[in-house]
């Protein structure tokens, strides 16, 4: 899972810049508000769970590593 994630972020967020998987995408500025709403359909559409608008914070998307964690939990509450 992370590394469609990772990829996603890398060619579609950031232009081929390559990122830790701890490294953080809000707070340093890589990714803006806009990147989060593109990564967000990417996850729904990718891993086919729904995002809800309250769950789109720092403590979901701050990280590589923090958006994996996010889905697999996602997930196993839809199985």
């Amino acid at each position: 899972m992370t590394s469609l994630i990772e990829e996603f972020v890398v060619q579609k967020l950031l232009d081929g810049r390559e990122v830790e998987t701890n490294e953080n995408l809000l707070l340093s500025g890589l990714v803006d508000s806009l990147g989060v709403m593109r990564l967000v359909r990417f996850l729904e559409e990718t891993f086919d769970v729904s995002v809800p608008p309250e769950d789109v914070n720092i403590k979901h998307f701050m990280t590589i590593s923090a958006i994996e964690a996010y889905i697999a939990g996602r997930r196993a509450n839809v199985q």
